[in-house]
């Protein structure tokens, strides 16, 4: 059985995570927080296996220093982030505050419990456009992507649809899923919004 805290400051988020985390009969929720100082003392006082953190926590400290004072404490939980953003500088903040993984909620119920389980032990669990946006940092380079593909990334920034894409660049639409797919996987993203954050991070945008 592996005991866990939830800290997320929306309640209708702890309620539909709380509902699917029941579902699950070798993980006891041992309660819940709905900010950063609150996720702090129950993890002391309720000394869980795990912390499921959001970054996000409104007003207070959010998610990144909620964990580094979680895994600063003597015989610390492990902290598992669950949260929305995929940025560079999130990914970075929270790992260096102590995080043992780090989810995106679009995860598959069974991916987030095998999540838990693995943090419990202290086994890092990063989601798939999250690990290659690590191994991209660390690798030190930028994707590289065809003259083509930055047309279409252009396009992307501008808002356009991909019917749009395709008059403005004279393709077909199924061509422009085609590329749109190469660039999700060269720049570890599965949305458009993403394709384009990442683009400017990365300047590959003008």
């Amino acid at each position: 059985m592996t005991t866990l805290l939830l800290c997320d400051d929306h309640a209708v988020v702890r309620a539909g995570l709380l509902a699917l985390l029941a579902s699950a009969p070798d993980i006891d929720v041992l309660g819940e927080a709905g900010s950063g100082e609150e996720a702090v003392t129950l993890a002391a006082r309720l000394r869980p296996d795990v912390v499921l953190m959001d970054l996000q926590l409104g007003d207070g400290i959010d998610g990144v220093e909620a964990t580094r004072r979680i895994t600063a404490a003597p015989n610390p939980p492990h902290v598992l982030v669950l949260t929305t953003y995929d940025t560079d500088a999130d990914i970075t903040r929270a790992i260096g505050a102590g995080a043992t993984g780090y989810l995106l909620k679009a995860e598959r119920p069974e991916e987030l419990f095998a999540a838990i389980h693995a943090a419990a032990q202290g086994r890092t669990t990063l989601s798939a456009p999250v690990a290659s946006r690590v191994m991209a940092a660390m690798r030190g380079t930028r994707p590289t992507l065809t003259d083509r593909e930055l047309d279409i990334l252009g396009q992307l920034a501008r808002g356009l649809g991909n019917r749009d894409i395709a008059r403005a660049l004279f393709i077909s639409e199924a061509t422009v899923k085609t590329h749109l797919g190469r660039i999700y996987d060269k720049l570890g993203v599965d949305t458009r919004a993403g394709a384009v954050s990442v683009a400017k991070e990365q300047r590959l945008l003008p």
